[in-house]
This record gives C-alpha cells, structure tokens and sequence, in this order.
C-alpha cells in the first residue's frame, strides 16, 4: 500500500526477487533506502515536523512558478491540507464541484494524473462563525487499508482507502465528553502508532484517548483535571530513555501522556488564549511548543523521575518573540522558522535560547505556514504569495515568489507538501501539482 511512485520505474526493470539473488543484502538496504522517500500520509508528513527529506530541488523558480504537472478540481471548499500515501491523494472539504450538495466529504484523487478516484460523504459542513472560519479544516490520517478524518464537529471516521466505504465512526463529544477550548471546530489530524489511534477529545474526562484503529475500540484515556479543551495541534510522539511519550498542545497548554497506559505524565500550563493552533516539535528529550494571541514559544525539557514520574526542566519559558497563531514552526538544523503570530513577518531563532536571530516581512501579507525542503523554506502567505526562503541564520533571504492559482477568494491557508520532488498545493476546490526537481 505504500509503495512509492518513484520505485515504479525500477520495480519494472528489475525484478525484487531476481535482485536479491544478483546482489549482497548491503548493496539492497542502500537500494531500499534511496529508491523512495517516504509517504506524507498526514499533517505535516510522516513524522510531524513538516520537514522534506527531498534533495536536489530547484533553488529559484521562474516569476509565474515551477512547471505545473497536473491541476485538478473536486477537493472542495475548506482548509485542510493533503495526506499522500501509495498512489492517492486525500483531503476533505465541503460543496466540492464535483458533489450535488453542499455537505463535507473526503475526497481521493490518483496522485500521477489527479483525476478523482471517489468521493465519501463525511457530514454536514462547518458554517459556524464568520464566512472566512468556516469549512473543513482536518487533514486526512491514512494507514494502511484505512483512511481516518475528524469532522469540525468532532465525528472520527474511518473509511477504506480503495473505494471511500465507512468502517466505523466515534463521536468524540457524545462517547467522551469531549469539548473544544475554542469556538471554532476540531481540526486535528489523528496519530496513527502500530494498532493504536491517538487523538484528543478535550475536556476533563478523556483529554487524550487511545483507540483501535481497526474498529475504533478503546484502548485508554487520559483525563487532566481542570483541562479547558483540546485545541488544534496533532499529537507527535517522543522518546524518553525507551519510553514513548505521546506530546500534545491544548488550549490549557502542553501535556504529556505515556503512550502505553495513558498515564498523564506532565503538564505546562499556560493562561487562557483564544487559540491554541501549532503542532509541537519534539527533539530527542526536548518539547518545542508556541501559542499565539500573545503567548509565545517555549522549550521544555522532559527528564525521568522516581517511580516512572517524568518531571519538566524549563530551557526557556514563552517568549512572545516565538508565538505562532496558525502556520506553524519548523526546526531546520538547530533554529526554528515560522511566522510572527499572523503578521506575514518570518522569524528564525535558535531552539536552544529562543533568541531571535532575524526577523524580516516577507513579500506575501496575512499570516504565513512554512514546509521545509532540501535548505529552503516554502513560505504560503494567506493572501497566495508563494516564497521559496534560504533556511539558514544568516539572513532573510528570499529566493523566488510566485502566485497560487485560485487564491483570491478566501484566505490561502492549506499547508503545502513536498514529496517526491513535486509540490502540492491545495487552494479551496482546487489542487495544483508542481514539478520541483533540478533537471
């Protein structure tokens, strides 16, 4: 199921088995470890850092963009960004042009051509708030045979990834008392680890749950006294001397979880905000974490106490300089990139300090998300400026802009993918794929 498009070529010309008798099994681990980049086959890839392992991209683009492969229609009104695994495409989003009605539903697409493979109805649409807040907003989850999504309405589903059939739903506010710490809607994108589905109900009750991912079963769930609801972040994992730590923002602040049992092992609170949206970053024993509104980014570090107690070490506490509304963070190396709240004003940092080493507006206005790439920072500015940004501390240094199509009707706000030496980008009902690579 994820085989990758770029192994297509050689799996036709040489056979696997006839290549394992030809070869040493050194010579076929380098082969299996450079043949294919991995899947993105959730928010911000597959390891939740929003970091490309691609090389050998195009280090400036001609002034209308990189050669377009193929666009398509179908996607649907929202702001969800794109899971890629195998050979499809999935998203969500409401009053697709290819629908009869104006309901919310995950939409696949092949990934070589774009054409839609099919089209599920998810629900009703999200028209809560004003018009610009409102439409799906959760990237898809995809493992395996099955493909997962939460509705703004907290609907978990979980469908089959060949033909768009429902295999089970939970509702996350009937079955967990479940409750967002904001007004505007789930949009988190599940975790998928081995069996288990993890993700975040809100409330006191069941914070964060663990269930079967083949039946929507529970496995456990981990209450916080006094939790004020989830936020909009995913769940990243860490790994604390062997022991896997499931690390989750809400809108009371950070947390940490023992993956196992669902035991709270830590909190870090902060003052109530209006939102509380990026994704943390985790970096062996290290928590990154930001809010926006006027909280910050702070480092935390997770260090192993008595009777399998974790406590945390503040490396700095929030530094306003560090909060991110919406576009989220990236780590390159050892400094952080994102956007300065929602100003369309790029920052870079050093993880270590939190000391601001630039800070510069970029060409686009309206608030920024960031994808990283082969030294680069893809910028998408709300307003559907594209900038491709050196990833390095020196300086700003922008390289190339140019315009999404589609992008002046509603705030240009789906997180674009590199994968494959191709650039995705999903701009309301349409998506565009771009060829990236150096010929």
């Amino acid at each position: 199921m994820h085989a990758m498009l770029c192994c297509r070529t050689a799996a036709m010309a040489i056979h696997p088995t006839r290549l394992a008798f030809a070869l040493p099994p050194f010579i076929l681990l380098a082969f299996a470890q450079t043949c294919c980049a991995e899947d993105w086959p959730t928010f911000r890839g597959p390891h939740r850092t929003a970091v490309a392992p691609d090389t050998n991209l195009l280090e400036a683009w001609p002034a209308d963009g990189p050669r377009v492969v193929w666009e398509t229609a179908g996607a649907g009104r929202g702001y969800a960004s794109l899971a890629i695994a195998g050979n499809k495409i999935y998203t969500l989003g409401d009053e697709p042009s290819t629908a009869t009605d104006a309901d919310e539903y995950l939409t696949c697409f092949d990934r070589a051509t774009g054409k839609q493979l099919w089209m599920t109805k998810t629900g009703p649409a999200w028209n809560e708030g004003q018009e610009s807040w409102r439409s799906s907003r959760s990237t898809p989850t995809v493992d395996g045979r099955l493909v997962y999504v939460l509705s703004a309405f907290g609907k978990l589903l979980a469908f089959e990834t060949k033909d768009g059939k429902e295999v089970f739903q939970v509702d996350l506010k009937a079955q967990y008392g479940g409750t967002k710490g904001d007004s505007w809607g789930y949009s988190e994108s599940v975790l998928i680890d081995g069996n288990t589905l993890a993700c975040t109900p809100g409330g006191e009750k069941a914070t964060v749950i663990a269930l079967n991912k083949q039946n929507g079963t529970p496995i456990w769930a981990c209450p916080v006294e006094g939790e004020r609801g989830a936020g909009h972040a995913s769940i990243v994992i860490s790994s604390l001397k062997g022991r896997k730590i499931y690390v989750q923002t809400t809108a009371s602040g950070a947390l940490g979880v023992d993956a196992k049992t669902g035991t709270l092992l830590w909190t870090y609170p902060i003052e109530q905000t209006t939102a509380v949206i990026p994704t943390p970053i985790v970096r062996d024993d290290l928590v990154f974490f930001s809010a926006g509104y006027g909280r910050g980014g702070a480092l935390l570090r997770q260090v192993p106490g008595p009777s399998g107690s974790v406590a945390i070490e503040e490396i700095y506490g929030l530094k306003k300089d560090l909060a991110n509304k919406h576009g989220g963070v990236v780590l390159v190396g050892d400094h952080l990139y994102g956007d300065s709240e929602d100003k369309g004003i790029l920052f870079c940092a050093e993880l270590m300090t939190g000391n601001v080493v630039w800070k510069q507006r970029g060409s686009g206005k309206g608030s920024a998300s960031v994808v990283a790439a082969d030294g680069h920072i893809y910028v998408r500015f709300a307003d559907g400026t594209l900038a491709l940004v050196k990833a390095h501390p020196e300086a700003y240094a922008e390289i190339s802009t140019f315009q999404i199509p589609h992008s002046e009707n509603r705030p240009s706000w789906s997180h674009a993918v590199v994968l494959d030496g191709r650039l995705y980008l999903r701009e309301q009902d349409a998506i565009v794929c771009y060829d990236i690579r150096k010929k």
